[in-house]
């Protein structure tokens, strides 16, 4: 079995980490060609003001590659510093580089808004002629979306000016989270009476340790160390939700849902169509729910026990075997994907090593202009594990196949990214279950697949309440931590419909999903992406390996049309419906009414 490395090779990116000399290069001409493109749109935007004259189509040509050329590079970026913040939370010069990147960003998406507004002033009947043009035409869903938003925007100035404003307050309070999770340290006493400390990422893989007395004493002491910082995290997420709901009410928008469903490019109506069959669905979920507190002799599951393993799935694996296990089951797909997976592991593009200092959980991060992704989590063996490394192959994968289209088309949104992550978790947790013969082993394998059911229908929920009631809350004024927490305890018991015991009254102060800027609502597109994954890979166990090339399809046509029709295109679905989502629910049923009949007494 092939010896892979645990840690990931960031110098073949730019080398020499935060002291990289080609990473300031590359920041450097960034700056350079930001502000070229700034001072161009601000003289476009005079003469306009002048003569009341749109500027020409070879013009905007022009600008759109430079802006692509700009994003492209800005993702690399941005991507590099977050992954040398992942890997040592208090690597100060990384900091330091992430304050220069976000400073950066900041001015380009002033230079972008100057952009939308040249492309909001073309006349209607010349704007057609123009996007019809060959240098053009691949990116005209993208530049017809970016034109109708700019209509619903303050003028560019006003836009400028509250993007500069929001670096250091808006962007600034959500990297504070960094600074927060850095500051907690969990202290575990160890079987030889030995006292340690463990970062958030090492104690999180802890709440789901097979044995309960270490899972209670790690969730004690979980909720007593969040609790010790909830008076900073309420601050922090209240001056987010402050600036966003401020920067909302000046735009003269009234829904808090507009900007998360015009960036995941779906509406409100395939919301509400997911959440009902959600809710529908959770009946059966319970019913997983207490039988797996019968089977761990409790009379009700509390919140650590949510996802603790039981049968042969509390084996801990290797990670070469863990490895091993995905490319086999990719290539039974798709030979690509298998090949591109065993690329990923060979060439050190995963971060997996269980050490002090690193964040806690998992993500994928792309690279675009060296054509690569780097994998962050941290690796301990479990089922859990493996699940989170094959989903965030799942999107590595999906920026490969895109690597060759224009950077503008490669910008799909979150709930879509989600679904090729989930697809590929999909791929190796019921290809596994399918050839367990052991009937231990296949319920342990079927357990771990029923917790991301309960992750994606009721925890995903929880936070989606929780943020949508904080929101309407937050208009009227500032939250307290206490107040933060009764919220958060009331969203789980309805998301879970009340099956928990013991809550985690401190998830929203732990969470790193709240504190996300560049993505508000960071929750209810990862269900999305789960039902919808659900709904293709019923397609795709239909139509075997012939489908791996339409799944490609459909990977790359997902930074270029809504969601809906999306769907519409590859699967001949309306999502906007309820009847797509409950036929996806139906799958997680089926899990369960096998749970139920394999631990029968």
């Amino acid at each position: 079995m092939t010896n892979y490395t645990l840690t990931w090779d960031l110098d073949a990116i730019y080398e020499g980490g935060s002291d990289s000399s080609a990473f300031v290069a590359e920041l450097a001409g960034m700056e350079a060609d930001i502000e070229v493109l700034t001072q161009e749109l601000q003289a476009a935007a005079e003469q306009s003001n002048v003569s009341r004259e749109p500027v020409k189509g070879e013009q905007l040509t022009a600008w759109t590659g430079t802006v692509q050329s700009i994003l492209l590079r800005l993702r690399q970026v941005d991507s590099f510093v977050s992954c040398l913040l992942a890997q040592k939370m208090k690597d100060s010069t990384a900091q330091g580089l992430n304050d220069r990147v976000k400073t950066m960003a900041a001015k380009f998406n002033s230079a972008l808004t100057s952009f939308d507004e040249q492309l909001r002033l073309v006349d209607e009947r010349d704007w057609k002629r123009w996007i019809k043009q060959e240098a053009v035409s691949p990116v005209a869903f993208i530049l017809n979306e970016r034109r109708e938003a700019a209509k619903e925007k303050l003028p560019p100035s006003l836009e400028a000016l509250a993007g500069e404003l929001s670096v250091d307050g808006y962007h600034g309070w959500g990297d504070f989270y960094n600074t927060i999770v850095s500051r907690a340290r969990f202290q575990v006493t160890e079987e030889d009476g030995s006292t340690k400390f463990l970062s958030a990422g090492q104690m999180h893989n802890r709440l789901s340790h097979p044995d309960r007395d270490v899972r209670s004493a790690a969730f004690i002491e979980w909720e007593r160390e969040w609790g010790e910082q909830a008076e900073l995290s309420a601050e922090t997420l209240n001056r987010i939700s402050g600036f966003r709901l401020k920067l909302y009410g000046k735009r003269g928008w009234e829904s808090v849902l507009k900007e998360p469903l015009e960036m995941n490019r779906m509406s409100e109506a395939t919301l509400n169509a997911m959440w009902t069959a959600v809710n529908e669905g959770k009946l059966e979920l319970v019913r997983y729910l207490d039988r797996k507190a019968e089977l761990l002799g409790i009379a009700k599951l509390d919140w650590h026990d949510v996802d603790a393993p039981i049968g042969s799935a509390s084996r801990t694996v290797p990670y070469d075997e863990a490895a091993a296990f995905i490319i086999d089951q990719f290539r039974a797909f798709s030979p690509d994907l298998a090949k591109f997976t065993e690329k990923a592991f060979e060439e050190g593009w995963i971060e997996a090593e269980d050490r002090p200092g690193k964040r806690p959980g998992g993500f994928c991060t792309s690279f675009p202009k060296s054509k690569q992704t780097r994998i962050f989590m941290t690796y301990s063996g479990t089922a859990s594990n493996i699940s989170t490394l094959a989903h965030e192959l799942g999107h590595a994968y999906h920026q490969y196949v895109m690597d060759d289209l224009p950077p503008f088309a490669q910008e799909y949104a979150m709930n879509v990214a989600e679904t090729a992550s989930t697809f590929a978790e999909l791929i190796v947790s019921d290809s596994a279950l399918q050839a367990a013969i052991d009937p231990e082993e296949k319920l342990g394998l079927l357990e771990d697949k029923l917790q991301r059911s309960v992750a994606f229908f009721m925890n995903i929920h929880a936070r989606f309440l929780f943020e949508t009631r904080f929101y309407e809350q937050r208009k009227k004024g500032m939250l307290s931590q206490e107040e933060l927490s009764s919220l958060m305890e009331e969203a789980l018991r309805e998301a879970f419909n009340g099956a928990l015991g013991k809550l985690h009254p401190n998830f929203w102060a732990s969470k790193l999903h709240f504190y996300l800027t560049d993505v508000p609502f960071y929750n209810f597109p990862y269900t999305f992406g789960f039902l919808f994954s659900c709904g293709i890979y019923a397609v795709a166990k239909k139509e075997g390996k012939a489908f791996a090339d339409r799944y490609v399809e459909l990977l790359r046509d997902t930074g270029r049309m809504t969601v809906e029709a999306l769907a519409e295109k590859h699967l001949g679905v309306r999502l906007d419906e309820p009847d797509f989502w409950r036929g996806a629910v139906a799958v997680t049923t089926e899990d369960v009414h096998t749970f139920l009949k394999l631990t029968e007494k």
